[in-house]
């Protein structure tokens, strides 16, 4: 099974923005984690559509983009122009998720739905066949440098079985708390892509922890 691995950059410096990113535009990192909050759906500000145009003119890699903002969909061509290869909505703010999906889709870039973390996954059932991806957030979103939280382990098995039942190639991406331990042990359960924020720009040679966390 493929192994990804996206570098959130919310847990960047950001005074050296562009190095980061050239940083991993030079490491085995294949996309690049851009995480979006408005203070209200999630406690924190990020960044939005001017950093990401700016980001999109030197990445190398295609651009993550996960959406925690309480109306998504109005934002879905805005984020696309500004560079978005992916785009991550939150199930628990789509009023009408397929006609959200439909649009992302539209656009020709990949369309991915996000649950946290007390939201079950059987709630996909009907949908998961028209994603490309399921992020599962492992910690509470807002903030990096959480503690993961163990009962992913057994959502990702759950979410793994669903998919290849059904013959399916939609991939399982997990944010939060994401480590050389707890990394392995979401591979070993399915899943695809790991987005790691403080655990690979905290170290002492992020390209080095990129190529670790892939070979776990």
């Amino acid at each position: 099974m493929k192994r990804i691995i996206a570098p959130s950059i919310l847990a960047a410096n950001f005074l050296e923005l562009g190095k980061e990113i050239e940083m991993i535009n030079q490491s085995n990192a294949e996309w690049i984690h851009y995480d979006v909050m408005d203070g209200v759906f999630v406690p924190n500000i990020s960044f939005g559509l001017p950093v990401l145009e700016q980001i999109n003119t030197i990445a190398k890699k295609p651009l993550d983009v996960h959406l925690m903002i309480t109306d998504p969909t109005p934002y879905i061509i805005p984020f696309k122009e500004a560079g978005a290869s992916i785009i991550t909505v939150h199930y628990e703010t789509c009023v009408h998720l397929n006609r959200t999906i439909n649009l992302i889709k539209e656009q020709g870039i990949m369309a991915s739905v996000c649950l946290n973390p007390h939201t079950p996954v059987d709630l996909l059932d009907e949908i998961l066949p028209e994603l490309d991806m399921v992020l599962l957030m492992s910690v509470n979103p807002g903030y990096g440098g959480q503690t993961f939280i163990e009962s992913t382990y057994k959502k990702v098995k759950k979410l793994r079985r669903m998919i290849d039942s059904r013959g399916l190639k939609t991939l399982i991406e997990v944010d939060g708390g994401v480590n050389h331990n707890t990394g392995k042990k979401l591979f070993e359960a399915g899943v695809n892509v790991l987005v790691s924020g403080s655990y690979l720009f905290k170290s002492s040679d992020p390209k080095q922890t990129i190529s670790d966390l892939l070979s776990v």
